[in-house]
């Protein structure tokens, strides 16, 4: 596209600024009322015990509404949740043409049976070092480290200048698993001149430089030939190179190694096609696995957050009985804590230790790394690209704050702090806030998308804390009762203070208030059901100091 003077080249977030997750941004080129739209990432983030019943948290998109036909494609940079989480569930609001590596397109591809309309979208296959365009905008994939197969950085570039848009990144001069962080083309893109660094902030507030898979591998060596008894890993199913680093321990010690979780298996499925799993022996079964004796079997399984309903969770329940770990045996959690599951991994431990398990962590041991730049790694970015703008993105407000210091005390000319929603003008001219818009979440709830209300989510938490009462009551055909009320409660105490039944005190209280009722009020079925469900919540106040959710039923005699 040829130079306008009218042409602007923007950014804005719709999500992953300000917060962990849920990455969403969007590049705009063109005049201010006709812009071309480039979207990179859709992903997720996981909903907590403050959600109940809500499986994920997604971007919400209503900003998109009237400019879907001014997007011109998805680019995804990686493979991770929350990155790419959300483009099977928001596709439909969206039918744009998704540009993504072969290991994401496999992944997206095997959850084929969850999503029916998987192979209406338009995937176009690229690799790093690629250059593509996309409406206004010429791409070029450059090759980065990161704890998955294939991440990329991107290289956007318009008549406005060129903007690098780095995705997850660290520097690893000795990755288990693919390329290293290309080096050379990042300085080259340094020199022919980069207009704006929208950077990775996740470890802005620690010093010095991530440490190498590598080293991981070694540790978890050490600790498997130690070991006495089984061992089970628990890591992210998609960080495949930590997979591989265990599988090569595990061989070294003379374990078998066996999978255990679905999306694990999944995940290994995809890489084991691509080639990424070459010089390994092969997985052993769950069939198989009875026959290997306990101090020559490692298992890599799900659960390293903390799910419920994940492999290791059902383990530290002693739910698996196939799989029983027992005193002597060794849990390793190959992974880091999502700030939120916190407390979720920490009972899951407890529980394990209680049962004489030893437990190895990131706190006691080298058995994790981060997958993302640590302080000096990110001066090292800036040395390559020297950009003139820098925009600290994917973290909290802390990452984003530390992001921005540090830049600035680097020497870089322009600093950008923004957040979700800020649309952020680039070029030409000044670097500045031009526009806020409407930014926030939706959730997925089973196999529906919508907002805390109309998915109910705001009610069942209400019901979490409070519980609810069911009443039906029978009246005569003079408006008294012509039966005992039927009382239904779920999620109250049983008894008062004293011992006595909460349920015979409302039964009085019912009963009570319908005489107190005048009889010619009795006749309106709202009065009734009203005073009494008054009556209990305020009852219910003076016993527990709670009024629970309440639901009155009326029937007459005919």
């Amino acid at each position: 596209m040829a130079f306008a003077e009218n042409n602007e080249f923007v950014f804005l977030p719709l999500g992953g600024v300000g917060e962990i997750g849920m990455n969403l941004g969007l590049y705009g080129y063109g005049p201010e009322n006709d812009r071309q739209w480039l979207m990179v990432d859709l992903g997720v983030s996981f909903a907590g015990p403050e959600l109940p019943g809500a499986d994920l948290i997604l971007p919400d998109i209503r900003f998109l509404e009237n400019e879907r036909n001014n997007i011109k494609g998805l680019i995804i940079t990686h493979a991770h949740e929350d990155h790419y989480g959300a483009v099977l569930d928001l596709w439909p609001q969206l039918k744009i043409p998704v540009y993504c590596t072969p290991f994401t397109e496999g992944l997206l591809e095997s959850k084929r049976e969850f999503h029916s309309h998987l192979h209406e979208i338009p995937f176009h296959i690229f690799k790093a070092g690629d250059h593509f365009q996309i409406g206004p905008f010429e791409i070029e994939a450059i090759a980065v480290s990161h704890s998955i197969p294939e991440p990329v950085s991107l290289a956007i570039n318009t008549p406005l200048g060129i903007v690098i848009h780095t995705g997850d990144w660290k520097i690893d001069p000795e990755p288990s698993l693919g390329a290293v962080t290309d080096e050379k083309r990042f300085r080259q893109l340094g020199e022919e001149g980069v207009l704006a660094l929208v950077c990775d902030s996740t470890n802005a507030l620690r010093e010095g430089v991530s440490p190498s898979e590598v080293e991981v591998g070694k540790s978890l060596s050490d600790i498997i030939a130690n070991a006495k008894g089984r061992v089970a890993i628990t890591t992210f199913s998609s960080n495949v190179g930590r997979i591989r680093s265990i599988a090569l321990a595990a061989k070294k010690n003379e374990r078998k190694v066996m999978l255990v979780g679905r999306s694990m298996k999944r995940c290994v499925s995809v890489a084991d096609d691509l080639g990424y799993l070459e010089g390994l022996d092969p997985f052993i079964s769950e069939e198989e696995y009875d026959q290997v004796p306990r101090d020559k079997l490692v298992i890599i399984l799900t659960g390293s957050q903390g799910e419920q309903r994940a492999a290791l969770a059902k383990l530290s329940r002693d739910e698996m009985r196939n799989l029983a770990l027992v005193p002597g045996d060794t849990v390793i959690y190959s992974s880091r804590a999502i700030p939120g599951n916190e407390k979720n991994i920490l009972d899951m431990q407890n529980r394990l230790i209680d049962r004489g398990i030893k437990i190895i962590t990131d706190q006691n041991g080298l058995v994790h790394v981060s997958g993302h730049p640590r302080r000096n790694e990110l001066l090292r970015m800036y040395d390559w690209v020297k950009p003139k703008i820098l925009v600290p993105v994917h973290g909290e407000a802390a990452h984003l704050a530390a992001h921005t210091a540090l830049g600035r005390q680097s020497g870089i000319k322009t600093v950008a702090e923004i957040r979700n929603g800020d649309m952020l003008k680039l070029a030409p001219h000044n670097v500045e806030i031009i526009d806020e818009v409407p930014v926030g979440r939706v959730y997925k709830d089973g196999k529906l998308i919508g907002d805390e209300d109309a998915l109910g989510i705001s009610e069942r938490r209400k019901l979490s804390y409070v519980g609810i009462v069911t009443v039906s009551l029978f009246l005569n055909n003079n408006s008294d009762l012509a039966y005992e009320p039927d009382l239904v409660s779920f999620g109250l105490p049983e008894v008062d203070g004293n011992g006595d039944l909460i349920e015979d005190n409302l039964f009085d209280v019912i009963e009570s208030t319908i005489r107190n009722i005048p009889k010619e009020r009795r006749k309106n079925d709202s009065v009734v059901c009203e005073a009494v469900r008054r009556s209990i919540r305020s009852a219910m106040n003076d016993i527990w100091g709670k009024k629970p959710i309440c639901t009155v039923f009326l029937h007459r005699s005919q």
